[in-house]
């Protein structure tokens, strides 16, 4: 008589034991099994006892799309991406901000990391580096676990037929609102970051440069550049978002003959990068303006946005210090989105962008 393995043995059971509902008695489980079997796969019987078993091919600790572990695991993300890689690109914003301060000194990229070696030294290079990582920590955090939270809330509040159809509405949308809730998060440390960077001797770093900051401006002096943050983080984030979501989905559909399910993890994370990248292009050109404000206003004491044009007059506003920003901007954005991605990957989620945002629920699942 042929004996037959364990592993064999669950194989020929039916996928509905694979569940594992909360009480495996209860009426509702079986509904749920009955409600499957209406898909093609047989329904248990309610005469006899039902065995309950978790697939073998699933892990235990499989995390619910749009659960709150989803979220917490999507702010977990965010915090990894754009902290980190803020902080790796410190010294290249460090060139680029005082090339908006200080143009007459800081006049090109080269020259910028030239007069900065001469003066401070490599150890220079790495100014400002704490607010750097703690700003742009709580950022990330608030930026994708909360533009997760609005995609699928306005996809909810459309439909799926016109969350599919005004997609881009809702990138849009959930970007500009989750980016309002990050820059209050950000704005402390932006301002005492670019204090400790465009003035020299005013402070090492945070722990120095944040009490001087408020003994000379107060508290409500860290919300300063709230205004002007908004105008360039805001249309930043949802050109972020939206042209990675674009990007990545015509990727999916004119440059990858298979579809996404059947792409490999790292061809995933691939995308993500080359579309993270795309996208900051484009980020650092609509934002830019507002970028120049920022600099400029936290640089100066009692500093007014008329004050900054008159300055730098409108060319000015637009254009100085952008081919830096771009290269900048660029690479941040792609390893931003590879990094999150690659930590959803990590935790057991799909990759962002390919698939329409329209998180169906349950009860429209069994409609179909």
């Amino acid at each position: 008589m042929a004996v037959v393995s364990e592993s064999s043995r669950k194989a020929l059971l039916p996928s509905f034991l694979y569940a594992a509902p909360a009480s495996s008695s209860s009426p509702s489980s079986f509904a749920a099994a009955a409600a499957v079997g209406i898909r093609g796969v047989p329904a248990p019987s309610l005469a006899g006892p039902a065995v309950w078993a978790r697939s073998p091919r699933e892990p235990a600790g499989k995390i619910e799309m749009y659960s709150p572990a989803f979220y917490a695991a999507c702010t977990a993300g965010g915090i990894a991406s754009c902290g980190l890689t803020h902080m790796t690109v410190t010294p290249l914003d460090l060139v680029k901000c005082n090339m908006q301060i200080d143009p007459a000194k800081y006049k090109s990229i080269s020259s910028g990391f030239g007069v900065l070696l001469k003066e401070q030294g490599t150890r220079g290079f790495f100014r400002g580096w704490v607010p750097t990582l703690l700003g742009y920590s709580a950022q990330g955090a608030c930026k994708f676990g909360f533009y997760e939270f609005f995609k699928k809330y306005y996809s909810d509040i459309a439909g799926p037929e016109y969350a599919a159809k005004y997609k881009t509405l809702i990138y849009l949308a959930g970007s500009a609102s989750a980016e309002v809730i990050a820059d209050i998060a950000l704005c402390p440390m932006e301002a005492v970051k670019v204090r400790v960077q465009t003035q020299p001797g005013f402070a090492r770093g945070l722990s120095d440069g944040l009490p001087k900051f408020v003994k000379a401006e107060g508290y409500a002096g860290l919300y300063k550049g709230i205004v002007p943050l908004w105008g360039r983080q805001i249309p930043y984030t949802m050109m972020k978002f939206a042209s990675f979501e674009t990007v990545v989905e015509m990727i999916y559909k004119y440059a990858i003959p298979a579809p996404k399910s059947e792409c490999s993890k790292p061809l995933q994370l691939g995308v993500s990068f080359a579309g993270g990248y795309i996208a900051g292009v484009f980020c650092a050109i609509v934002s830019h303006p507002a970028d120049n404000l920022v600099s400029f206003l936290n640089n100066a004491k009692g500093a007014t946005v008329g004050d900054a044009v008159n300055k730098l007059g409108m060319w000015g506003l637009f254009t100085r210090g952008l081919p830096l920003r771009i290269v900048m901007i660029g690479t941040l954005t792609g390893a931003q989105w590879g990094l999150y991605d690659a930590f959803k990957v990590m935790v057991g989620l799909p990759t962002t962008g390919g698939v329409a945002p329209t998180p169906a629920t349950c009860e429209e699942q069994l409609k179909a």
